[in-house]
């Protein structure tokens, strides 16, 4: 049997307690080499300043670069926000829909029932509230040139009602019922051909009826509260306007019938009349009576002050017995 040495022995002892150690404390990460690049790199230690000595005495720093002033300078932290990637696993939670049902209201019924009252009146009959269409200011209606072809459902306490310049032919007798309050109606500038005969029966504090502008060949029954009648520029003609239609008319002021086709003056004319015009028209001859009272001298028509008759085919020197009652000469060929 071959003797070991007592060196051999030690050498053997030692390579079993370092195996024995490796086995026990297993490996440790601060004592292993990094895993990235290769082996050669991991152990070059040619290149490695690590290693170097280096002349601290003689450091040149600007081989480092510029020598910068770091107590001057701020410095930017970024936060990079953490990149959360949801789990796999993570089991899917199924969202409720829940639908809400409003309860349905039946629709309201369409009306045109104007002795109402609402936010916006009655509506017309173009589907829109009349004081939408229209401004509605203080009982006075203002539908002017807003493309209206009928008289449209006016509030019950209108005062005023302005309707020039649209597209009006026929008014009827139901459009100014229940407004018992209505003093003024302007519908200049329309295309009126027609009107009921009774349209304008219930108005009775109607003061201004202003048609001038239109197409109207005969006249319905006047109120005989009027004041102020403007028919200028019309196609009446004598027989479309009643008989002694003006004579009651107690409160009437001015007259307006230029540029018609009528005949003959209107008569009897109220004494109430300061203003009559009936320039443009065709008429030819006077009656002594017309203005005056040729069985009373003393009769006198002072408050007529202007008479038009221009543009007529009349001659008004030939008829002097007709003027002796008035203030002034009326205005015509002489």
């Amino acid at each position: 049997m071959q003797k070991i040495s007592k060196f051999e022995m030690i050498v053997s002892l030692a390579s079993m307690m370092v195996a024995f150690a490796l086995i026990f404390l297993g490996p440790r990460p601060g004592l292993m080499a990094p895993l990235d690049g290769t082996e050669d790199d991991r152990f070059d230690l040619e290149n490695s300043d690590l290693i170097s000595v280096t002349d601290w005495d003689n450091l040149d720093t600007h081989i480092y670069g510029d020598n910068d002033d770091y107590d001057d300078q701020e410095i930017e932290v970024e936060t990079v926000a953490a990149n959360i990637h949801p789990i796999a696993s993570h089991a899917k939670v199924d969202h409720l829909e829940v639908k809400v049902t409003r309860p349905s209201l039946p629709p309201l019924p369409v009306t045109l029932d104007f002795r109402g009252s609402g936010l916006f009146e009655p509506e017309t009959r173009l589907g829109m509230p009349t004081c939408l269409l229209c401004i509605c200011i203080r009982g006075s209606v203002y539908c002017d040139d807003t493309g209206l072809k009928q008289i449209p459902p006016l509030p019950k306490d209108t005062r005023h009602f302005y309707g020039r310049f649209n597209s009006i032919r026929h008014v009827r007798n139901n459009d100014f019922i229940n407004l018992s309050r209505l003093q003024s109606i302007d519908l200049t500038g329309n295309q009126i051909t027609e009107m009921d005969e009774d349209v304008f029966r219930p108005l009775q504090q109607l003061h201004d009826l202003l048609l001038a502008d239109n197409k109207l060949q005969a006249l319905p029954e006047l109120p005989l509260t009027l004041k102020h009648i403007d028919l200028q520029n019309n196609k009446l003609i004598s027989r479309g306007i009643h008989s002694e239609s003006f004579k009651d008319m107690s409160q009437l002021e001015y007259l307006y019938l230029s540029n018609n086709k009528l005949d003959y003056i209107p008569t009897p004319l109220p004494l109430s009349l300061r203003v009559l015009h009936l320039k443009g028209n065709n008429i030819q001859s006077l009656h002594e009576d017309t203005f005056c009272n040729s069985h009373d001298r003393h009769f006198s028509r002072w408050n007529l002050e202007d008479i038009r008759l221009d543009a007529n085919p009349l001659d008004v020197n030939l008829f002097p017995q007709a003027y002796f009652c008035l203030p002034r000469l009326p205005v015509g060929s002489h």
